[in-house]
């Protein structure tokens, strides 16, 4: 999950990035690659991710999309 979710990331937004990295507080990800990020995670994950659930909270590093992905999945 974590290497989907970097390489999507990478993908999209043309940076390599860290579990760690801010990817919306330093602008690695804005509104419309967040969206796209959201539909690959949809897919891959047979998930859905309402919007009012795509928050800084959820989206904000690699480890906390990992750990909603997981939440979603419980």
């Amino acid at each position: 999950m974590e290497q989907f979710i970097k390489d999507k990331i990478e993908e999209i937004a043309f940076s390599r990035v860290n579990n760690d990295d801010l990817l919306w507080t330093d602008k690695i990800l804005d509104s419309i690659t967040l969206v796209e990020l959201i539909v690959e995670i949809e897919s891959e994950y047979n998930i859905k991710v309402p919007m009012n659930e795509v928050v800084v909270e959820n989206f904000e590093t690699v480890d906390l999309i990992i750990k909603y992905i997981e939440s979603k999945k419980a």
